[in-house]
């Protein structure tokens, strides 16, 4: 996610300058052939605007649900984070007894190593998604570390050897790490630690967090419908390449080199048109590890930090500075 008041201009367009530098090259051409040569076709150009306005509502209407993925993304970490705090403050103030400083340090870390798991599965590739840019020098060395993380390394500090060990064997550790905190709740009830009524509350923040998950599962193996998507940049293509022959009847009367003007003025419009289409489809998928996704790192340390200085823990880690204006 980027955190800066605002994306530069040149930063906005060394990323989306492709479709500018080859729409100018194209309408230059085409220009050029009209003028120097017996070739010439020319569209007018109140249709191609008829065009572009249905292109533009499509654009907008991909664009406007791909934010809501993220934002219902976004609103699912905002739960999390919620939720997570009110099983460390349940943890201090519930759990009694003899073994009451270990119990909770015990059941805290359980939960960060579920954190931990469910950020790596959120961030794991699936074949829709921009993976040539996941590591993109623009996030910098240091955004390696957390993105190709080991999973088992990152466990370790949490969790004991037979659990961690037990995890690893799952094809879902977040599943199964909430399965645990859940087992591992009713023994401690059990052990009279707490009565009935604070064991049920602590089961439903179990609840909490399957349903959470489940959201966040959902809107990572479900993707924005490849229908709309691919419509939507087709539509975008097949538009930019009549604008030139358009925008050469427009300029054809123009004295002098006014008419040069036209490939300039083609390619700007072919650079919004394709920026638009761009930025819903890098918005389509938000944990993927991208430029604008939901920074689940930097969410999930902020929650290891709280729920740590809840129990006066050492050692705490301090929040994830953002790399060259993006926050992971």
């Amino acid at each position: 996610m980027y955190i800066e008041r605002n994306y530069g201009f040149w930063m906005t367009f060394n990323w989306s300058k492709k479709p500018f530098i080859l729409g100018f090259i194209y309408a230059s051409v085409i220009a050029a052939g009209s003028y120097f040569t017996d070739f010439y076709v020319a569209l007018p150009w109140q249709p191609l605007s008829v065009i572009g306005i249905a292109v533009a509502f499509y654009l907008g209407f991909k664009n406007n649900s791909s934010y809501d993925r993220t934002w219902e993304a976004r609103k699912i970490w905002g739960s999390i984070v919620n939720n997570s705090r009110s099983l460390g403050a349940a943890a201090c103030s519930l759990i009694q007894g003899e073994k009451q400083d270990a119990l909770r340090r015990e059941l805290i870390y359980r939960h960060i190593a579920w954190l931990t798991a469910l950020r790596h599965q959120l961030r794991t590739p699936r074949t829709w998604e921009h993976n040539e840019l996941i590591f993109n020098s623009l996030f910098g060395p240091e955004s390696t570390k957390d993105l190709k993380g080991e999973l088992a390394v990152e466990l370790k500090p949490y969790l004991s050897k037979e659990e961690l060990d037990k995890i690893l064997t799952y094809s879902n550790c977040a599943t199964q790490l909430l399965r645990h905190q859940s087992e591992r709740l009713q023994a401690i009830k059990d052990d009279h630690h707490m009565d009935d009524f604070r064991h049920m509350e602590f089961h439903q923040l179990i609840v909490s967090f399957y349903a959470d998950q489940g959201k966040s599962e959902r809107i990572k193996n479900f993707p924005f419908p490849r229908q709309y998507a691919s419509t939507a940049l087709w539509l975008s293509i097949v538009f930019c390449v009549f604008v030139p022959f358009g925008l050469v009847d427009v300029f054809k009367n123009q004295p002098g080199m006014l008419f040069w003007i036209s490939p300039f003025i083609s390619a700007l419009v072919i650079w919004i048109f394709m920026l638009m289409e761009k930025i819903g489809d890098y918005s389509e998928n938000p944990f993927e590890g991208t430029y604008n996704d939901i920074p689940i790192s930097s969410i999930s340390r902020g929650i290891e930090i709280d729920m740590r200085e809840m129990i006066d823990d050492t050692d705490i880690p301090s929040p994830v500075e953002p790399i060259n204006g993006f926050l992971l």
